[in-house]
Formats: structure tokens, sequence, C-alpha cells
């Protein structure tokens, strides 16, 4: 009985010591190189976040501006790659003469001088209207930016054109497949070698046929970050890989960070095998909202030398850490 036991003590210690030298990032190589910088929305106006929904008016609780930048314009995206910005993430809605609207909000009444919804419109109309007009940080007594965002919504084509060899995240606000179809056309009319700098994220259904259609481009979506990430915390330490894990773009909220298998060299060695990037957000704590990596504190909170990807609505102070 002894013999038993001791043998089956020694198998457990073999298996318990095959899973961690296989998933230690202690004997993983390290991968050199500065973090890759997401500037989400480009440069923005800040908002305050708490219990923010995704259909809370963020223009109507601006915080003071420090800048005059608006999101989702040429201009803020042409300043956020100047300030250190290896990504720019942007929004699109398809309009009804064929275009793709870049702007945030599923309807135009909380940021801009219009109404309606904004995949109702065509780009002609949207073309028209002032995107700064809703801007307050005093509960609407001022509007700094009335007045100066007139005709500044830009074309997912006008951006392609402004950026050609520029890296860009682009986000399907809708959970509808056919959205999916039209701008899967958009992207294969691109060079092959463009649509790799290309990756797409939204709801699952026009992710999904993305994904189908267009396989050089990395996509991801909400369900697919679930199946990932949940995927690898169960598996993972088999070295197995989830399907939604491949050829995606993994987002990595920091407070699960420290529960996925080999974290961070070895995670990162394994995504980038499977033809992933891997972007950290600031902590999810549940709803429909996830800040970025904003602070200095939250910056502080990656590992030493971490050279993934973070995800910032703070393009210029995080800039000026990652070079630290």
């Amino acid at each position: 009985m002894r013999r038993k036991l001791g043998f089956a003590t020694a198998v457990l210690i073999a298996a318990a010591a095959g899973v961690y030298i296989n998933n230690t990032s202690l004997l993983a190589p390290h991968r050199d190189g500065k973090p890759v910088l997401l500037a989400h929305r480009g440069m923005a106006q800040r908002f305050d976040e708490r219990d923010v929904k995704n259909d809370t008016c963020t223009a109507a609780r601006m915080l003071p501006p420090t800048h005059d930048y608006l999101e989702n314009t040429l201009r803020s995206m042409r300043a956020s790659f100047e300030a250190g910005a290896d990504v720019v993430e942007l929004d699109v809605h398809p309009t009804t003469d064929g275009e793709f609207a870049v702007f945030h909000d599923w309807t135009l009444d909380c940021r801009t001088d219009g109404q309606g919804v904004t995949r109702e419109q065509s780009m002609t109309k949207l073309k028209t209207l002032d995107i700064g007009y809703g801007y307050t940080a005093d509960g609407g007594r001022t509007f700094p930016f009335r007045g100066k965002g007139i005709g500044m919504m830009p074309t997912l084509s006008d951006v392609f054109a402004a950026f050609p060899d520029r890296r860009l995240l682009v986000n399907v606000k809708s959970r509808d497949a056919n959205e999916g179809e039209k701008l899967a056309a958009v992207l294969n009319a691109l060079p092959a070698e463009r649509r790799r700098m290309i990756m797409v994220y939204g709801g699952d259904e026009p992710i999904e046929v993305i994904r189908r259609l267009t396989p050089e481009v990395r996509t991801i979506s909400r369900g697919a970050i679930r199946r990932c990430l949940l995927g690898y915390i169960g598996y993972g330490w088999t070295g197995l890989m989830p399907a939604a894990c491949r050829d995606a773009m993994v987002l990595v909220p920091i407070n699960v960070a420290p529960w996925l298998w080999g974290w961070p060299d070895r995670f990162l060695a394994r995504m980038i095998g499977s033809n992933s990037a891997v972007f950290v957000l600031g902590p999810y704590t549940g709803g429909e909202f996830s800040s970025g990596i904003d602070t200095p504190e939250l910056f502080a909170r990656l590992p030493q030398g971490y050279s993934g990807g973070i995800w910032t609505n703070e393009i210029e102070p995080i800039a000026g850490k990652s070079k630290d």
C-alpha cells in the first residue's frame, strides 16, 4: 500500500512539474521591444466614466478639456499617431448611400446638431453636421466645440486614403450580419498586405461574417473574447489554443491577465504563434464598459519589460511612460 501511495505521489509531482515547466513564463523567451500602443477613438475628449453604458451620452458629461481634438476625426487620428500610437481605433456605421461613416454613436442626437439613427442617414447629409455640437463640461452652460466640427465626420475610405500605411482597428457598432458583408467587401478591395494591417471587432454576427470572408484580418467579438479567455484559462495549460484565440485580436483586462497560463511571455508567444495580437485593457468589473490603461498606476501593473499591446484612452502620457 505504501509503495502504491509513493508511486502515485511521484506521478502527481511529475505531472505538476510538467505543467509548471510547460507554462511558467520564467522559462519562456522574452520578446524585447516597446509595447504596441492602441489609441481608442484617437485623440478624444475624456468624460466621467462612472456608470457608463452603451447608450450614455458621453459628450454631455465631458471633463474640462485639455486639448481641442474630437474623436474619430482625421485630425484626431493624425495627432494620435504623432503622439506615439501604433494603432488607432475608429467606429463605423453603414450609410444609405453605400459609405461607412466614421462616428461612434448609434444616434446623432447626443454629439451633433443632427437627429436620428446614424445608419439611416446618407453620408452626404452626415458631412453637413457639426460633430462638436453637443460637447459640454458644465451641464450645458457652455459648448466649447460647437461650430468647430462642421463637416469633420470622415468616411472609412477617407481614413484609408489619409493613412495608407498605418495600423487601424475598426469597430462595427451593430449586430447586423449584412453589415459584416458590406465591410468585408470594402476590405477585400484593399491589397492583401493592407488588410493585414487592419483589425475589426464588434458584434458576434458581423464579425463571424468578416472572419469568414476576410481571413487576413484579425477579428474579435464579445462572444469570441469570452470563448478565447475562458477556454485558455480552462485548458491552455496543455498548450492547446481555443479556436477563438486564433487569427484574432485578443483583449485582456489587466485584472484577468494573471490568471492566464504563462502570463506574460509564454502567453504572448502562444498568441503570436496563433497569428493573434494581444492588447491589455483596464480592469473589467462587469457591465458594458471597459476602461483602458489610462493612468501611471495602471501602467505600473503591467509586467516589467512588457512588449504586447496596450489599449489606452490617454495616448500622450502612456506613450511617454512606454519610453521610460
